[in-house]
Formats: structure tokens, C-alpha cells, sequence
């Protein structure tokens, strides 16, 4: 072996075997990797999960330095008692941003009752373009799976995300979606990924610093591999709880392969699910080819979608998409979709048909709930069931399935 692939192996080497030291919180979490800041008080109303009963969801929200009032504002926006949340701050916000944003969840009545909200207290270090963004979500994806056996699909967003939909509306469309779907952007058509992204080696120091720093390449490219085939799409994903316990708890040998091979490339989490999800015999016909998001990209395309705004809103509520990205904070758009589509107040949860409160400015509508069962969809649940029923015609033609 020449020194060169001596020193390519010894980088992939230190590069895993610190990947899985990160990820080692996955089998066994410590309570004291998390942070609960609401303990609650009991819950006047029983939240009815499995079949016969409206789906649950699981959400993860990130953010950064400067996000804690974005994460609280899409925390709000998305808020139900039937779901269950994790809120991740980066290693690189700072620990009164951390603890600000755990007073503002304290501060919701229904957060305090039903105690579905958490917000992670050992932040991990994320770099953007490196291996560390899919090890996080990995990392958060064991955590829910342990602290709720109830929901049934897993939604990844950040804090430039925002709904254009209210959970009421997701609720029923999702009522009738077999609970092992999987609605994720996919294709093996790599094009200039396969150069720029794949075969490059690259180290994320991030899994072994605890300090946020930038990815560095390797000199040589590799082969692509000849025991899979690599799938790419949006990282923004839909997934549900059957498929997220075959990657975390791992009773086959799949996901571990391609975690492995990935902790080297180039923005894993747009080749880590769809890849592993793709090569799986057990799970690759539950592929649905849509992320359920709205972008609007550059001509030509840059690394992110851009900025939303105001001219954007007759496209967004007309799209049929249950998200959209990005936004910049209290931009006017935010406003119009708090005001037309989920009738929230500032600083108020996104009112439902659990909420039984008095609209007015002395007390908060959902401060006061009755049944969390029952749903009250609004017109943007057509919108978004056409959408979904479309997905859902692909899928089953097998037109559009790890293709």
C-alpha cells in the first residue's frame, strides 16, 4: 500500500470510528444528553394514537446562533398535542441562546400540560457541507424513537422552514397515507453529483472537535461502489417510524455500510436516506418521490433555494406543499401566512379543534382545550390532499419508485 493510500485509509479510519463514538448515544442515550424544559402538569385529555385514530408526528427543528426566536416561531406554528418535538441548537449558539429558547417553550400553557416538546441540552458541533449534519439527525431520530412510542412519521425541519398548511389539515390527508410510507425526494440520476460530491473523500472534523469547523479534502477520488447503488435527493424528508428503527437500531447491515461509506462524502444527508432507504428489499416500494416542500431556486441553482418573501405567497398557497423554505426572520410573508392560513396570533400556538379558548387579547385561545382527537381541517387541506393523492398515484403506478 503507498503512503498516499496509507494516509487516505488512516483519514477514513479516524473518520468513522469517531463517527460512531458521536453516534454512540443512539443505543443508549443518558438523560442527561437532553434537556426537558417543560416537566408538565397532567393533561386534561387523552391523546388516542394507532389505527382508528388521526396520525402523530415526530418533529425535529434545528437551528443556529441568532435562531432561538425563528425555532420558537415555527415551533408555535407547528405545535399540536398529538406530536412530539425535539429542538436542536447547534454547538455554536451560545448557552443564554439555548436557555432562552427553553423559557420560551416553558412559557406555552399546552407545552407546560402535555410536556411533548424537548430541547436538547449537549448540543453536537453541525458542519454544513460535512458528515456531522447527518450523524445530528441520526442522533435525534434515537432520541424520539425512545421517548415516544406513538407517532408514526418523523418531519426534519429548520429554522428557516415554515408550514403553509395548520396540523389539523396534515392530520387528515394523513389519515388516509399507509403509515409506512416514506415521502422522499429520490433519483440515482447523480449527474455532477457523482464528481463533485460522491467520489471526493472528504473529513469532517466536526465528529471529532467539539467546535464547529470546516470540512478538508483528500487529494485522491474513489470508485463508485459496486455493493449499492447511490441515490441522491432533498434532505428534507417525510419518514416514517418503521423505516427510522431499521436505520437506528439496525437488524440488518445496510445502514451501517452506507453510514460508513457516507461519513467521507460531500452533504451526506442528500445521499444517506434515499440511498439506504433505495438498496433495502423490505423498504425500497415505500418510496414516495415528493419531499412535500416549497423552493423557489435561483437561475442557475445555488447551494440553498432563496430567500421567500411577500411576491412569493400566491405561489406558495397555491403549490400544495405542506412546507416551505427559506425565510428570513419576521419577514412580512410569515405575517401573511400566520394571518390567512393558520389564524395564529403572535406568540401563540396555531389554533385547532382542540383548542376551546375565547379568541381575544386577555387569554390565549389554546390555553383552554378539549378533545386533541378531533380534527377541524381548513381549505388549505384540499390543496395539500391533491398534492399528496398525486404522490401517491406515482407511487402506486411504480412510475417514479429508486429510480
Amino acid at each position: 500500500m503507498g503512503v498516499e493510500k496509507k494516509w487516505l485509509y488512516a483519514l477514513f479510519s479516524i473518520a468513522f470510528v469517531s463517527l460512531l463514538i458521536f453516534l454512540s448515544g443512539i443505543s443508549g442515550f443518558r438523560s442527561s444528553y437532553y434537556a426537558i424544559p417543560s416537566h408538565g402538569s397532567f393533561a386534561s385529555t387523552a391523546v388516542h394514537r394507532g389505527p382508528g385514530n388521526p396520525p402523530a408526528f415526530a418533529y425535529y427543528i434545528t437551528g443556529g446562533v441568532g435562531d432561538a426566536d425563528q425555532m420558537f416561531r415555527l415551533l408555535l406554528a407547528v405545535y399540536h398535542p398529538r406530536n412530539r418535538y425535539l429542538l436542536h441548537m447547534g454547538s455554536e449558539g451560545s448557552e443564554k441562546e439555548r436557555k432562552k429558547l427553553g423559557l420560551l417553550v416553558e412559557s406555552v400553557p399546552a407545552i407546560r400540560a402535555f410536556g411533548n416538546v424537548d430541547l436538547i441540552g449537549k448540543p453536537d458541533a453541525v458542519t454544513y457541507m460535512g458528515s456531522t449534519n447527518t450523524a445530528a439527525l441520526l442522533r435525534g431520530a434515537a432520541i424520539l424513537l425512545k421517548m415516544e412510542s406513538g407517532w408514526d412519521w418523523f418531519i426534519t425541519l429548520s429554522a428557516l422552514d415554515y408550514p403553509l398548511i395548520t396540523q389539523d389539515d396534515l392530520f387528515h390527508v394523513f389519515s388516509t397515507v399507509k403509515r409506512d410510507l416514506n415521502f422522499i425526494d429520490h433519483t440515482s440520476d447523480l449527474g455532477w453529483k457523482e464528481d463533485q460530491r460522491v467520489r471526493p473523500i472528504i473529513v469532517d472534523p466536526g465528529i471529532y472537535l467539539t467546535r464547529k469547523t470546516q470540512i478538508f479534502y483528500a487529494t485522491q477520488k474513489r470508485p463508485m461502489p459496486d455493493s449499492f447503488k447511490v441515490f441522491t435527493g432533498s434532505p428534507w424528508v417525510v419518514l416514517s417510524r418503521s423505516f427510522l428503527e431499521f436505520c437506528i437500531y439496525g437488524w440488518d447491515n445496510l445502514p451501517r455500510q452506507l453510514l460508513m461509506y457516507f461519513t467521507n462524502s460531500v452533504l451526506s444527508q442528500e445521499f444517506y436516506f434515499h440511498s439506504v432507504i433505495c438498496n433495502s428489499p423490505e423498504f425500497k416500494n415505500t418510496t414516495v418521490n415528493g419531499d412535500l416542500r416549497y423552493f423557489v431556486w435561483d437561475n442557475p441553482p445555488k447551494m440553498e433555494p432563496h430567500f421567500l418573501n411577500a411576491s412569493d405567497y400566491d405561489g406558495m398557497v397555491q403549490s400544495g406543499a405542506a412546507f416551505a423554505r427559506q425565510f428570513k426572520k419576521d419577514d412580512p410573508a410569515l405575517d401573511m401566512i400566520d394571518e390567512h392560513i393558520l389564524h395564529r396570533s403572535p406568540n401563540q400556538v396555531t389554533p385547532g379543534a382542540w383548542c376551546t379558548g375565547k379568541k381575544n387579547w386577555l387569554m390565549e385561545q389554546c390555553s383552554k382545550w378539549g378533545d386533541v382527537n378531533v380534527l377541524k381541517p381548513g381549505p388549505q387541506m384540499e390543496k395539500l390532499g391533491s398534492s399528496v393523492n398525486k404522490l401517491l398515484d406515482d407511487w402506486k403506478s411504480q412510475s417514479n419508485q429508486c429510480r
